[in-house]
């Protein structure tokens, strides 16, 4: 038996391979294993927010996700008898580098997170299944089978389970997987369509359903969602079906033709009841499911992983208690149930045969959504919402408000803008960041892992003001004042001790 490792990740898709990427940022033993022979081939999830970028960028991997994916396609609703051009990320985003919804296939963000890796001389171990998993005398005994049928055993601290919605990890840790299954069936498909505006992702409103062309690039130009028509009399996905939805849902001239790959699906609503049990840890769609609606499905799992892995690689390397390992779900969980919910209203009104849903798509939006752009204010809270920007830990046991509370700016569990100009790209990395606004005097070493920049009068906050930023990118701790008292409590707490 090898030695042991401190994480063994279990999936390499977009999720296990975020993860992978922190952890080999820091140095953490571990190996990713997948059963599947290669990555994703197909295009998938579609699009990446802004938030994600955000935080990949301190892995040095988003500029080339952007050089392959397409930043600057607009919005068309299409309803009956009008069609809405809608401004993407115009407001709300204005403190942000990534003011865009990047649409890239997900076989080419595996692909740029998979050379990344490789880069660093880490290997995804495809063809390899957790067989089981054993947690005993302080790791997991893990059995992995390789496509060759060998077999090996491995022991792990902890075991991290980004293998979907079939999760074997959550299986072994007897993590229940609660909700439902919608009951219509969709289409999907990646094909070449004629008579179509380029540039754009297009959505058509009917009293029917809905019907998505998003532009991929590759391995087509478009990629088709629909609902699959009640009245079709097989379940067989072909050209003259999808043919036939785009003849009959849209008034648009529409020729589709050369489809690479085409497919059904059911779509499911479900969340695990817990993101940890004792070794074991949920990321992903190991964690939850729900409707692709807004495009949160893939961007969720890749900040789920980057919320725990700087928290593993601490804990393992003996820099921060066991006790920060409890907040990866306290801080995460909430977010999956409030992406369930949003993406289950979304998915509902598009979606439901209800008159009054119906009604809704086909007369009333057409009125109401020209008043609904017009109001800047509303809008930017949507794309703070959807692009992610938005989502904060406010409420976790890491975010703590020093004895006077910053007039303006972050709060304790916000993300940390990218204003002024630059200051997440000087802030990644795998440590913390103390930010002094104001005038300071000279303060002595706090940790090893803190470093000191100071900001002067060009801050996200008034000063003198004091606030330290997570590996991740939020704030942790934050206070007015020249005053480090509460913040060395919090690292007495955080970071107790040196790595050993």
């Amino acid at each position: 038996m090898t030695a042991p490792l401190d994480v063994l990740v279990v999936g390499a898709g977009p999720t296990g391979l975020a993860l992978a990427t922190q952890l080999r940022a820091y140095d953490t033993l571990f190996r990713i294993v997948d059963r599947s022979l290669d990555r994703a081939r197909e295009s998938r999830a579609p699009a990446i927010q802004p938030r994600t970028l955000e935080m990949l960028a301190a892995f040095g991997v988003t500029d080339e996700l952007v050089d392959r994916g397409n930043a600057a396609v607009r919005l068309r609703l299409h309803f009956p008898g009008r069609v809405l051009h809608v401004p993407v990320f115009d407001v709300g985003c204005d403190d942000t580098p990534y003011p865009f919804l990047l649409f890239l296939p997900q076989s080419e963000t595996e692909a740029v997170l998979t050379a990344g890796l490789a880069a660093r001389d880490v290997t995804v171990e495809r063809g390899t299944e957790l067989v089981s998993a054993d947690p005993e005398g302080g790791y997991v005994t893990c059995r992995l089978r390789h496509g060759e049928g060998g077999e090996e055993t491995v022991r792990a601290r902890y075991v991290v389970g980004c293998d979907g919605a079939h999760s074997t990890v959550r299986d072994e840790a007897g993590i229940a997987f609660e909700g439902r299954a919608y009951p219509q069936t969709f289409l999907l498909a990646d094909l070449e369509v004629d008579g179509l505006e380029t540039g754009a992702a297009h959505t058509f409103m009917t009293a029917s359903g809905l019907l998505f062309f998003f532009p991929l690039g590759t391995p087509a130009t478009w990629r088709l969602i629909a609902m699959h028509p009640q009245r079709a009399r097989s379940d067989e996905v072909t050209l003259d079906l999808l043919q036939q939805i785009a003849d009959d849902w849209t008034t648009d001239r529409l020729t589709l033709r050369d489809p690479v790959w085409m497919t059904s699906f059911r779509i499911h609503n479900r969340g695990a009841t817990h993101y940890r049990k004792g070794p074991f840890f949920l990321a992903g769609d190991a964690a939850h499911i729900h409707s692709p609606a807004g495009g949160q499905g893939m961007n969720t799992g890749i900040q789920d992983a980057l919320n725990l892995g700087w928290k593993l690689a601490h804990v393992c390397r003996g820099a921060a208690p066991e006790e920060l390992l409890e907040t990866y779900e306290a801080e995460r969980a909430p977010v999956g149930r409030r992406v369930r919910r949003l993406t289950d209203r979304a998915f509902t009104v598009g979606t439901s045969s209800h008159p009054a849903l119906r009604l809704a798509r086909t007369r009333l939006a057409p009125r109401f959504a020209p008043l609904f752009l017009r109001a800047t204010g509303p809008r930017a809270r949507l794309f703070r919402t959807v692009s992610e920007l938005g989502i904060h830990y406010r409420r976790g046991p890491v975010s703590t408000t020093g004895p006077t509370r910053p007039g303006r700016g972050p709060q304790a569990g916000d993300r940390l803008p990218d204003v002024p100009r630059g200051l997440q790209q000087r802030t990644a990395g795998p440590g913390y960041d103390l930010l002094l606004t104001g005038s300071w005097p000279e303060i002595p070493p706090l940790h090893h892992l803190v470093g000191v920049r100071r900001l002067g009068t060009e801050s996200p906050w008034p000063g003198p003001t004091h606030a330290l930023v997570r590996p991740d990118g939020y704030v942790g701790y934050v206070a007015r004042g020249t005053d480090l008292t509460g913040l060395r409590t919090y690292l007495d707490r955080w970071l107790p001790s040196p790595e050993t």
